[in-house]
């Protein structure tokens, strides 16, 4: 069956998100980096099983996958990450990301990271989730999928350190 062909409907019942699908996910609430606001995210946008996953546990299912971390390394590079982060998300202009001790307590949960990278910071790191990176066209930036192997590339750094 082809994705395109498949027809979802959004219901949001008592906080959980149902799918017409059958699948419903517990309603994960994020939280803007820089206004401390509910982020809210178009649900739609959630439209991979590992996203899906992610927004049900709040945890990266691409953490350790092989193809999701070369994925990853593509998109760290493609948004200039690096020209701050380190060729290795080590540290350059702007403070490390990997761990296992963390400049920023919030990037040692996946769902921390995820809300970082997706909205920015007022350290000067701009948002860049679809629709956040460039508010005048909804389709420049990052899908939560692409972010979440984008994360596993970064946690791949933290490997044995």
């Amino acid at each position: 069956m082809r994705m395109s062909s498949i027809k979802m409907t959004v219901a949001a019942v008592a906080g959980t998100i149902m799918f017409s699908s059958g699948i419903s996910f517990a309603d994960q609430s994020f939280t803007d980096t820089k206004s401390g606001q509910a982020l809210k995210i178009d649900p739609g946008l959630f439209n991979t099983e590992q996203s899906k996953k992610f927004l049900s546990t709040g945890e990266n299912p691409y953490n350790g996958n092989a193809e999701a971390i070369a994925s990853g390394k593509k998109h760290y590079q493609s948004y200039s990450c690096a020209q701050c982060h380190g060729a290795q998300a080590q540290g350059q202009t702007a403070s490390g990301l990997t761990g296992p001790k963390y400049n920023h307590s919030k990037t040692a949960s996946d769902k921390g990271m995820f809300e970082i990278i997706w909205a920015g910071t007022n350290g000067g790191m701009s948002g860049k989730g679809k629709g956040v990176m460039d508010p005048t066209n909804a389709s420049n930036g990052l899908s939560p999928d692409e972010t979440l192997r984008l994360m596993a590339w970064i946690r791949s750094q933290s490997a044995g350190k």
